[in-house]
């Protein structure tokens, strides 16, 4: 007989869409439009969305209004409303607006962070600490976040020990909690199970968020994995809407409602409302310029009949 897997009883998800999804979207997306989002995403019972990214409107046009966003949504007082930063400027904005969080960012390898940030690993851990100390002496948590952490699109596969080496010195600076970005979509199963096993061996006490994306169709799966390997954070957008402008033919992140869907029937807890998560990405679904690719969104959840 197969051993069963227990799973985490309660899953804690990270709606990204109003950030990475948004800032690669093609078309033009109103501030009025952004802030509908957010405003729709905080009432379906997410409790932790990234909210914006401060940073320089010519890097990221897509967020040149995240002051104005920021100060027009409607806070749920049950939500943590966190912002992406890449450096001490950014760090600044969102201690000014308030933020609930930050997450900090930088690559496991140069060459997309050289590409992404225009610096090489080495050089972008003085923003990395900039952005520490600017959260804790506001009193304000900082996340990290690793990009590429299961393969570059310009250096290929990416060992976990090498991943594991700049959480290392993450921790070092005092960041406590990190997510993993699958940003090229090269993640797989195998490689989760490996990636997870390195950073417990190094570091058994992180806080370690998943961050897939769907590109080459292993989301689901790659989550389901770290589910089975105890991990019970992970972010996802709305819609799957998502991507990297730095990497070509990238898709966007593990679909929120996909991956809400999956674990309700697995009777795993998120706290949200599916019917308002899809409600939710149909408003996604009228500013994306294209097809969103939620399976949900199309076929419906498994318990209601198609019409």
């Amino acid at each position: 007989m197969a051993q069963r897997v227990t799973y985490p009883s309660r899953v804690r998800i990270r709606e990204v869409g109003p950030r990475d999804g948004i800032q690669s979207e093609k078309a033009r997306v109103s501030t009025e439009d952004k802030i509908r989002f957010l405003d729709a995403l905080s009432a379906t019972g997410l409790r932790y969305i990234e909210a914006v990214s401060f940073v320089s409107p010519r890097a990221v046009p897509q967020m040149a209004d995240a002051r104005e966003v920021w100060a027009g949504m409607s806070r749920n007082p049950q939500v943590f409303y966190s912002a992406l930063v890449p450096n001490a400027r950014g760090a600044e904005v969102a201690v000014e607006v308030g933020a609930d969080g930050m997450q900090v960012f930088i690559s496991a390898t140069d060459g997309y962070n050289v590409r992404n940030l225009r610096k090489t690993v080495q050089d972008s851990f003085e923003d990395v600490a900039a952005v520490a100390r600017i959260g804790a002496d506001a009193g304000i948590p900082v996340e990290g976040t690793i990009s590429c952490a299961f393969g570059d699109p310009y250096e290929g596969d990416v060992e976990p020990r090498r991943v594991c080496d700049v959480a290392v010195r993450m921790a070092d600076l005092g960041i406590d909690a990190i997510s993993f970005g699958d940003t090229t979509g090269m993640g797989t199963p195998r490689r989760v199970e490996e990636l997870i096993d390195v950073l417990r061996g190094r570091l058994p006490e992180l806080e370690i968020n998943m961050h897939f994306h769907d590109t080459r169709g292993t989301g689901l799966a790659n989550a389901l994995k770290a589910l089975e390997l105890g991990i019970d954070y992970f972010d996802s957008s709305v819609g799957g809407m998502g991507g990297s402008p730095y990497v070509a033919n990238a898709s966007g992140n593990v679909v929120t409602e996909d991956l809400v869907h999956m674990l309700a029937d697995m009777e795993i807890d998120t706290g949200i409302d599916l019917d308002l998560l899809l409600e939710t990405a149909r408003i996604a679904a009228g500013f994306v310029d294209g097809e969103l690719p939620s399976k949900l969104l199309r076929a419906g959840p498994r318990w209601r009949r198609p019409g």
